[in-house]
């Protein structure tokens, strides 16, 4: 099924849809396997937000402020683009809950080659990025595009040394806002040169939660992820995990047991990560020339969400079953004695409503 917005029209559809209240990744793409198109499910919102129990209108992500959104975009030489459209990375686009749009400005073509994260410390030592701003441009050298996430340290220097061959940078606010603003050069030279890349609106202050968000694209987006610096708990461990996750090679760089930015890392090695003291020991993992890594085929849902209708005993029956703690979509199938189908549709009652918050790995909990 092609998912790519065929019009403006629905490509403004699209934005709207994604944008609307209570609608998550694993919502949006329910709501267009069923509907098949993203106009027909913005007329579906209200009705559905209704049955699972919403008593106020749900909030519909306006057609201005879409218009606005991507003209603030065409403004600073960005564009919009959905999962099939060139320039979304087709890693990303098959992992679990990826972004239903992307704002990118650059060199678009540069997710079609293979992309490697190497990420760290914001409080970086000297050394740690010297050797992240050498390790990128080597990596950059045998073919592979850098992506970090612009802060400050370990992923600037990655930028730094990855810049002539290929760079690109997950940015945790809006593809026009400058973070920090020490990289304001360096984010302008990546959009002329490399690629900038967002999930956010434009115009978008990165705040906290947005961090663990472009993590994840950071990681969709590589074939692995190299960590050179992180604390026990950062930002960096987030993304190595999420890599795990994903399916991706996790590498680290060790360092000394007396310095807290070296006991991250330290402590993924001991998990299985690739212990990492020079370029040879990542292409010896992934190739050189580099190893592409297949992105199979968008996963269809097994069953039709409009061959059944749920019925009220449906709704309380599935919803007596859910807990503030996270159960998976199988355990309520089996539990419930209701079809998927069902199941799934009342999970999509529910989260439009904002009774319930999704997880990745199909879980559900009460929100």
């Amino acid at each position: 099924m092609n998912r790519s917005p065929a019009t403006p029209a629905e490509k403004l559809a699209w934005i709207r849809l994604a944008m609307s209240e209570n609608v998550g990744p694993a919502t949006f793409d329910h709501l267009l396997r069923h509907y098949g198109s993203a106009s027909e499910a913005l007329e579906a919102l209200p009705e559905i937000s209704r049955r699972g129990g919403m008593a106020r209108p749900l909030r519909i992500f306006g057609a201005d402020e879409a218009e606005a959104a991507l003209e603030r975009a065409s403004q600073c030489g960005a564009a919009f683009v959905t999962w099939d459209d060139p320039g979304y990375p087709p890693l990303l686009g098959r992992i679990d809950l990826p972004p239903p749009f992307l704002t990118i400005k650059g060199d678009a073509a540069l997710v079609e080659r293979p992309c490697l994260a190497i990420v760290g410390a914001r409080n970086a030592s000297a050394l740690g990025c010297k050797f992240a701003r050498n390790l990128a441009n080597e990596l950059g050298q045998a073919g592979y595009v850098i992506v970090s996430g612009l802060a400050r340290g370990i992923d600037t220097a990655a930028h730094e040394g990855s810049i002539s061959s290929g760079t690109l940078a997950v940015l945790a606010g809006g593809i026009d806002v400058v973070y920090p603003p020490e990289n304001e050069r360096l984010q302008a030279r990546i959009g002329e040169t490399g690629l900038l890349m967002s999930e956010m609106l434009p115009g978008t202050v990165p705040r906290g939660v947005h961090f663990p968000r472009r993590n994840r694209i950071i990681s969709g987006t590589s074939i692995g992820v190299v960590v050179v610096e992180a604390a026990l708990r950062s930002g960096s461990l987030i993304t190595a995990r999420l890599a795990g996750e994903q399916g991706r090679d996790v590498f680290a760089v060790p360092g000394s047991p007396l310095d807290p930015r070296a006991q991250g890392t330290n402590r993924l090695i001991r998990e299985g990560a690739t212990l990492v003291s020079a370029v040879d020991d990542i292409l010896e993992v992934l190739g050189n020339p580099p190893r592409t890594m297949a992105a199979p085929d968008h996963v269809e849902l097994a069953y039709d969400l409009s061959s059944e209708q749920a019925s009220e005993t449906d709704r309380s029956r599935i919803a007596r079953l859910l807990s503030p703690a996270a159960v998976d979509l199988d355990t309520l199938i089996r539990e419930s004695g209701a079809s998927p189908a069902v199941v799934v549709t009342v999970l999509l009652e529910l989260e439009l409503a904002g009774k319930i918050t999704r997880h990745s790995g199909q879980l559900v909990s009460l929100a």
